[in-house]
């Protein structure tokens, strides 16, 4: 049997991030993805870097080191990853009074200037004016998450870490530790193991008998290739609701519901906007879903046309491009904050999961994780540990 000091489970940008520091500090990784072609939450991220919006001295500092990490990271891993810092247009309903969106963005460590319609417009030719009371706006990171996690791994390879295609099928267990894990065709041993299996986090440790507070969405967007450069920013609505149904869908009351198969916890939301990256690629979104399994059945083409309806009030020239709709699993915790740390009353398996907002705090906590695993105490990462689900 192979033996590690790490088995990483999932290669999607956390994983990938989590692989390579801890490779970087001299611990033996394997790092395990059971897709060859990526279709989870990195392939479809928008890639943006929130890191303005601290509320807390510990999420400011986040966002701080992950925004120094950002800077350094294509020059440390030795690829390009397209980092960039954008205007970030958040929308304001017309019938939405601006004043009071504003409000909410003052417990932000940045509160974003807010614009007239016509002040919009300038920052995102492609805005219809005529369909927002105004818009926020903030500098706002951006990188190519796919590129991101690309880099990552051959990094985490140079450090002798190993990359493979394999799903992982079973834990090794022995009484309250688990030491390595099992894929179709071969077990593997480890000191610990960690999961980075994004929105398939919680089923995912429930049916290994771990249950941890953990949740996901199905985010359903568009994706337009072979373009020319169109949009300037990213555009979000200043009322993102899909921050609203997570921390409802989270609650103490519904979360035995995300144990009961095929269930809809609550009503799903959209969110209009839009970023393009460098090579053109355009994602439209979004549509999110609180579903209790990963399996989406959903109408794709009425999907499509709600987002392209909605899309055609607020960026009218894009809202029809031809494109293709997609969907993927996006894990939250419900509290804004990732769930990084040791599942409860196991030893040797840790779960590194959650990052839905925002995605800055990836790299830093990657980093911090790392060192805590090489014995640096690390008391932000006492902040975030998992916890168990309401029983039943």
């Amino acid at each position: 049997m192979m033996t590690y000091d790490w088995i990483v489970i999932g290669a999607g940008i956390t994983g990938a991030a989590a692989a390579y520091e801890l490779a970087k500090v001299g611990f033996s990784v394997l790092l395990l993805e059971q897709d060859a072609i990526a279709n989870n939450a990195t392939r479809y991220s928008y890639g943006g870097l929130a890191y303005w919006a601290g509320v807390s001295d510990v999420t400011t500092q986040l966002c701080t080191e992950g925004k120094q990490r950002y800077l350094q990271l294509a020059e440390e891993l030795g690829t390009d990853i397209e980092f960039r810092e954008l205007n970030l247009v958040l929308t304001i309903d017309r019938n939405t009074d601006p004043q009071t969106l504003l409000a909410n963005y003052a417990q932000f460590a940045v509160t974003p200037q807010l614009l007239t319609p016509q002040e919009a417009g300038g920052l995102e030719p492609l805005l219809n004016q005529n369909a927002i009371s105004g818009a926020l706006t903030v500098k706002h990171g951006h990188m190519n998450p796919i590129l991101t996690t690309q880099a990552y791994i051959q990094a985490m390879q140079r450090y002798n870490g190993v990359w493979a295609i394999a799903k992982v099928v079973d834990f090794i267990k022995e009484r309250d530790r688990i030491l390595g894990v099992k894929t179709p065709d071969t077990a593997y041993a480890a000191e610990n193991t960690l999961v980075c299996t994004g929105g398939w986090t919680r089923q995912f440790l429930r049916e290994a008998g771990m249950p941890v507070r953990v949740y996901h969405t199905h985010a359903e967007l568009i994706e337009i290739t072979g373009t020319t450069p169109q949009l300037q920013t990213l555009v979000m609505p200043a009322n993102q609701m899909r921050f609203a149904l997570e921390a409802a869908a989270s609650t103490d009351e519904l979360d035995p519901l995300w144990n009961e198969g095929d269930r809809e916890i609550l009503s799903p939301i959209f969110d209009p906007g839009g970023v393009q990256f460098l090579d053109g690629r355009i994602l439209l979104g979004q549509i999110s879903r609180t579903l209790s399994t990963t399996s989406l059945q959903s109408n794709a083409q009425a999907s499509e046309s709600q987002i392209r309806a909605g899309l055609r009030q607020i960026l009218p020239s894009l809202a029809d491009l031809p494109g293709t709709w997609h969907s993927c699993l996006v894990a939250f915790s419900g509290t804004r904050l990732p769930i990084v740390g040791s599942v409860p009353n196991l030893s040797g398996v840790h779960v590194f999961s959650g990052f839905t907002n925002p995605l800055v705090y990836a790299p830093p906590l990657a980093q911090r994780f790392a060192q805590a695993a090489a014995g640096n105490n690390d008391p932000i990462l006492s902040q975030l540990a998992p916890q168990s689900p309401i029983p039943n």
